[in-house]
């Protein structure tokens, strides 16, 4: 019996064209403020959010998991109403945590990319909530779980092509 002393992060570690990992998360911050505007059913589906989990688990390096995360929610902040800064922590939180849990867990298994992008679309609204909430004390901001379920599911539906579409531009490094 033959044992590999290759660790599963040297094994799974994932690498992206410079072009894809620019084009990627661009695509979907523009789209993310076109597309409600005109199908407003849109507003529950995170399209940043999906492609910080994307890259995160695929690299699986949770401090680029989080500037990732960080770099594309700054970016949201600008098309959003949020203070600046807030959707780059809450998307920096979520890289960090989807890059920690991409070495324990089989990201490319269906059903965990599912639960993993449904969970972590409930930490990012959590995260949210504190963050506007209660540090910046803007008590118009509410949670509304059931709106949170119905985008946490939104984004699953959303999540299952999309990564099936970006996973063709992997390479292992």
């Amino acid at each position: 019996m033959e044992h590999s002393y290759t660790s599963r992060q040297e094994m799974d570690k994932y690498g992206f064209n410079p072009g894809v990992t620019l084009l990627a998360p661009l695509v979907c911050l523009l789209l993310q403020a076109a597309m409600p505007k005109t199908f407003p059913w849109l507003l529950h589906v995170d399209l940043p959010l999906i492609v910080t989990i994307f890259f995160a688990v695929s690299r699986r390096s949770p401090i680029a998991g989080a500037v990732t995360g960080t770099v594309i929610g700054l970016f949201q902040d600008g098309l959003t109403n949020h203070p600046f800064g807030v959707d780059g922590i809450a998307n920096g939180v979520v890289g960090y945590i989807a890059a920690s849990v991409g070495f324990a867990v089989d990201v490319d298994n269906l059903v965990n990319r599912i639960l993993l992008v449904f969970t972590l679309s409930l930490v990012q609204d959590g995260v949210l909530y504190v963050i506007a909430h209660w540090l910046l004390g803007d008590v118009t901001y509410r949670a509304l779980p059931l709106q949170e379920l119905i985008g946490a599911a939104a984004n699953c539906v959303v999540a299952v092509p999309m990564f099936a579409v970006l996973d063709r531009f992997r390479t292992r490094d």
